[in-house]
């Protein structure tokens, strides 16, 4: 034990009134011999601690079970949890996932769910699979991947980060005002979504009949329902009457149109048309405001505000929620689609391949559109949501993981809005082309008319708006935290002012 120095340490013996000052030799030598510590020498200043507790009773197992638990939790929060901000000034993602996340739910928007689907099925099905994946390969992972370094590498938004090259700060700015014009319409469609999943806190939802006088017109489809016409009589505009002469239905909705020159309306289209949005005749005839959408978007840009209050730092913690459980929703919209009947005629209208289509540039070039659109490439965004990792963080591993995450949720997305066009279909006796459409047509008009057929319809239609919802929140908060970042990398003065300058951004 001579090789050991004669330093010595304090020990202060917690469960016991005295504490002892010895050498670690003895301690050391002492301990091995299995004797008592050696030369302790007393100190009086620990006379006055109380007496020694009784010995503590041992630990069950569930104790320990308990402290494992709590120790592997706290090594997770550890794992996932950053230290102090790199950047001071400008702040840093607080946990590992934030950027993931973010970003995620930045690229997976509406247009995954209401845009893929229907460009899969007009060009080809499931070989236009093949221009996409191509065009992620070649067009979209490199210039994902690109913006990710560049904002990452330099810490600046979009206006600022071309500093190394200035003549290119047109191309930060021109990205800012992109982002400034889509999120002012962006919001509205998560205010119409809104409106609609507050109407169908109901028993019966109001698009479900034709008997509304506020919204319903004599053209609505259940006023004229398709017919077989078997043992009615057949009038030539394509009308069925029973033998008692009473109107029975349609029999020809082709030969009713185009004799009558009348249309057949659902009623979740005259509900869009004439309740929702209350359509004016143009341009020059705006209308009064409607009350119950401009709520709906006052609390839209409340919500924004609310996320973006401490920038990052806030968003950072939104997006566990809003990223994540889209993907709940899209999980049990999927089961209950593929159970409904006929659901199958719907999916093969979506996959069945069409090689033939592959010989036409105009597949290619919506390949190519969706692939930008969906990434979320060239608007600022990325730039903008890098910009506030580590400089060390694996950017790589993020791009695949965001980009390959964002086109497997449109393929998983084409199945389950397939799966109830095909129901859908089945129940009005049409062809599944007849009521296959994109956009705001697709998930305000087709699908409200889906879910009118099953079971527990307010449940159903709760559950899909509240997923658009959360689908559109994460990509506006990433629009305006870029328009934010611009402003505030630009005038640096401001950033102190930080809640103010996002009121006065939602504001205007």
């Amino acid at each position: 034990m001579g090789d050991y120095s004669e330093s010595e340490v304090s020990i202060a013996f917690t469960n016991s009134s005295l504490a002892y000052t010895i050498s670690d030799t003895d301690l050391v030598s002492g301990w091995l011999q299995g004797k008592s510590p050696k030369n302790v020498q007393h100190n009086p200043s620990m006379d006055k601690l109380p007496p020694p507790r009784h010995p503590l009773p041992q630990r069950s197992f569930s104790q320990d079970i308990r402290q494992k638990l709590g120790s592997s939790l706290s090594s997770l929060g550890r794992l996932l949890a950053y230290d102090a901000d790199e950047n001071a000034e400008r702040g840093n993602w607080t946990g590992r996932l934030d950027f993931v996340l973010s970003m995620l739910g930045y690229a997976v928007g509406l247009g995954n769910i209401w845009r893929f689907p229907f460009l899969c099925y007009r060009n080809g099905g499931g070989a236009f699979i093949l221009p996409y994946l191509l065009m992620l390969c070649v067009v979209g992972l490199p210039l994902f991947y690109l913006e990710v370094c560049l904002g990452q590498f330099c810490s600046r938004g979009a206006a600022k980060c071309w500093e190394f090259a200035p003549i290119f700060k047109g191309v930060g700015v021109a990205m800012i005002v992109a982002s400034t014009l889509v999120s002012i319409y962006y919001n509205m469609i998560i205010a119409w979504a809104e409106f609609y999943m507050f109407a169908s806190f109901t028993s019966k939802l109001p698009w479900s009949d034709c008997d509304n006088p506020d919204w319903n017109t004599p053209d609505c489809s259940l006023k004229w329902p398709l017919v077989d016409c078997l043992t009615g009589v057949k009038q030539t505009n394509g009308t069925c009457y029973d033998v008692q002469g009473q109107l029975a239905g349609v029999w020809n909705s082709t030969l009713f149109e185009e004799v009558t020159g009348r249309r057949r309306v659902s009623p979740s289209e005259e509900y869009w048309s004439h309740h929702v949005l209350a359509k004016s005749s143009g341009v020059f005839s705006p209308g009064s405001p409607r009350w119950h959408l401009t709520l709906c978007l006052l609390l839209a840009w409340f919500i924004t505000f609310l996320c973006l209050l401490k920038g990052i730092k806030t968003t950072g913690k939104v997006v566990y929620f809003t990223a994540i459980f889209p993907y709940v929703v899209l999980v049990v919209l999927f089961f209950r689609g593929v159970t409904l009947e006929a659901a199958a005629n719907g999916i093969k209208f979506y996959i069945i391949p069409d090689f033939e289509r592959l010989l036409d540039a105009k597949v290619w070039r919506d390949a190519g559109n969706q692939i930008f659109y969906s990434l979320g490439a060239a608007w600022g965004g990325l730039i903008t949501l890098a910009s506030y990792n580590r400089f060390h963080n694996n950017a790589l591993r993020d791009s695949l993981v965001v980009s390959l995450g964002n086109c497997l949720t449109s393929l998983f997305g084409g199945f389950v809005i397939f799966s109830y066009l095909g129901y859908m279909a089945n129940q009005l006796n049409v062809d599944v082309s007849k009521v296959v459409t994109s956009g705001p047509g697709l998930a305000f008009i087709v699908y409200p008319e889906a879910v009118t057929r099953l079971p527990a319809p307010p449940v159903w239609s709760v559950a899909f708006f509240f997923m658009l919802i959360l689908l559109g929140l994460d990509s506006q908060f990433a629009m305006v935290e870029t328009v934010l970042t611009g402003i505030l990398d630009q005038w640096p003065q401001y950033r102190h002012r930080k809640t103010l300058v996002i009121c006065l951004i939602c504001i205007v």
